[in-house]
């Protein structure tokens, strides 16, 4: 049968990324309680991405009339039920957090447009960093890791961090930006994986895909 592939994510950032490695799979946004205590970095984003994945693993197991959006594929329900590609037991769940982290600090998505503008102002002129925790559940084994990348933003004007929010980009992204929009163009560097920053770190994925040898 073939492997059942699900991102425990809403974004499509992420989506458009793990087309890279999978031409199909569902997407089914985890409802897990996010509210844990804060931890180091690495350890908190891995910790959430792990609560992620095992909340809509666990909802699969009791699957019965929901059925998840499926990525590329246009399928009615009752067919998709009574499809191989549904009642496969070997199946992957792919759970994700990305946070921005300032001098120690965890950064999360802007409250409001005065939050975003905080934010920015913190972050222009300077570096800081970028984690994204991700938790592989492939049938009994789980795994979780995280990757850690640095970006460096140039000066940024008053006006131009409010002309950057009047766009509404930074209202739905941990650390009020997102590295593949027009905000491109104040980062003046990075250093690591650039998708990781996106939301998504493909390459670690896929190796670990590899050991698991899910791919």
């Amino acid at each position: 049968m073939s492997l059942r592939v699900i991102l425990a994510s809403q974004s499509p950032r992420r989506q458009e990324l793990l087309k890279k490695i999978f031409q199909y799979f569902e997407v089914m946004p985890s409802n897990a309680d996010e509210n844990i205590e804060v931890l180091p970095p690495a350890e908190y984003v891995e910790k959430l991405s792990k609560i992620k994945a095992l909340e809509v693993y666990e909802r699969l197991m009791d699957e019965d009339e929901m059925v998840p959006e499926v990525t590329g594929m246009k399928r009615l329900s009752k067919l998709f039920k009574g499809s191989g590609y549904a009642s496969t037991e070997d199946m992957l769940v792919i759970g994700a957090d990305t946070i921005v982290v300032r001098d120690g600090e965890i950064l999360g998505k802007p409250k409001d447009e005065e939050d975003a503008f905080a934010i920015l102002k913190t972050l222009q002129g300077r570096g800081h960093e970028v984690y994204t925790g991700v938790t592989l559940i492939h049938n009994e084994e789980t795994i979780s890791f995280s990757v850690k990348t640095d970006v460096h933003i140039v000066p940024m004007s008053d006006e131009e961090i409010n002309e950057y929010i009047k766009t509404k980009d930074p209202m739905d992204k941990a650390g009020a930006y997102g590295i593949q929009t027009v905000f491109t163009k104040f980062v003046s560097g990075i250093e690591g994986d650039y998708n990781n920053v996106v939301g998504l770190p493909v390459s670690a994925i896929y190796s670990r895909l590899k050991d698991m040898k899910i791919v």
